[in-house]
């Protein structure tokens, strides 16, 4: 099983829980090239779509930018995994969610607090690196960081502005002008690209104050048309 795999694996029933049942209308936002939540979201009988640029070619999918996307109007949920940081102006994305939800629609983002990513964090994870080829993204981070010299917040403030990554603090300063919210949470973000380690183990660790919990979950819905 693929990092990529274990991570919707695990993430499936937080998204699945905090959608209305089936047939409703879902887009998941950024499904990546192995379709997202778009292949279990159709197997319990919704009516999903996934975009992104690297989506699987076929009718369930827009290999296109979000903001670019020709999307249905009125779906019953939005779900944007790991995406939103990425984006050029995700104040723009936020409110091209918006105009696609329904009055009374769900947003359900999962999103990288990058800024909890500190030294004794990625120097736990750096210890429990599973074997990947090609290396995976916190292989790149491990051997940059070591190559680089420098200290790992100089390192890591480096790389997230040559990247231009979007803070989580933003994204729900952001979410919470379009959107009622419903939950913000915090949990485990690294586990999928671990050997030997489940989310409960990155959970344990955070809970015992070893680590940072770098992933947060945000929850909202579309205020309803006034009447």
């Amino acid at each position: 099983m693929t990092p990529d795999e274990r991570w919707l694996r695990t993430m499936w029933p937080f998204v699945r829980d905090h959608l209305a049942p089936p047939p409703a209308r879902v887009v998941d936002l950024g499904c990546g090239p192995i379709g997202g939540y778009v292949p279990m979201l159709r197997a319990s009988g919704y009516e999903a779509v996934g975009v992104d640029p690297d989506a699987p070619h076929g009718a369930d999918y827009h290999r296109v930018e979000f903001e670019r996307a020709d999307l249905p109007r009125h779906v019953d949920a939005v779900v944007a995994s790991t995406s939103l940081h990425h984006v050029a102006d995700p104040d723009a994305v936020i409110d091209q969610i918006s105009d696609t939800l329904a009055p009374g629609g769900t947003v359900v983002i999962v999103e990288w607090d990058w800024n909890a990513f500190d030294e004794l964090t990625a120097r736990w994870c750096f210890q429990r690196l599973a074997s990947s080829e090609p290396p995976g993204w916190l292989h790149r981070h491990r051997d940059e960081w070591t190559s680089s010299g420098q200290d790992w917040d100089d390192y890591l403030r480096e790389w997230t502005q040559r990247e231009g990554l979007h803070a989580v603090e933003r994204l729900v300063r952001s979410l919470n002008r379009r959107f009622q919210r419903l939950l913000v949470a915090r949990g485990p973000y690294f586990f999928p690209d671990l050997a030997g380690t489940s989310d409960a183990d990155e959970r344990a660790a955070i809970d015992a104050g070893r680590i940072q919990a770098n992933r947060v979950d945000y929850v909202g819905t579309k205020p309803s048309s006034a009447t």
